[in-house]
């Protein structure tokens, strides 16, 4: 990657704040015990973070953040899961750039290949690739 996801996460979180009003001492919170904590304690508070995402839809620089924040549960703890959490994320932040950072824009894309990579999407295996060598193109 091109950029420190870590770096990412912390600058979008301060821009956060006026998106989040109320709920931004939660944030803080929850942030807190995040970055703080490992295991249980960190992964209950990082679910708390997507959970408050979804209450603000409309929160760029918040859903930035928690793009960044699942590629670091990605790198520590490479479960299915967290690949799965952050594709969802990544369309989802993609899916529409208006109003979003266009540093955010560039550095997502690029954690949305890395979550599909992770995943195997844009891997063929041995069978496609011998399917494709043997099937007859064109005037064969």
């Amino acid at each position: 990657m091109q950029f420190d996801a870590a770096l990412a996460a912390q600058e979008t979180f301060r821009l956060a704040e006026a998106e989040l009003g109320s709920d931004w001492d939660t944030a803080l919170q929850l942030e807190n015990t995040f970055s703080s904590n490992a295991g249980t304690i960190a992964r209950e508070a990082y679910e708390g973070l997507l959970a408050l995402g979804a209450r603000h839809p409309s929160a760029h620089s918040f859903h930035a953040f928690c793009i960044y924040i699942t590629w670091q549960q990605a790198t520590e703890e490479t479960i299915v899961h967290h690949f799965q959490t952050g594709l969802r994320l990544c369309e989802k932040f993609l899916a529409s750039t208006n109003g979003k950072s266009r540093a955010d824009v560039e550095q997502i894309s690029e954690l949305y290949g890395s979550f599909r990579d992770g995943l195997g999407l844009d891997e063929e295996d041995e069978i496609q690739a011998e399917f494709r060598q043997d099937t007859p193109k064109g005037g064969d």
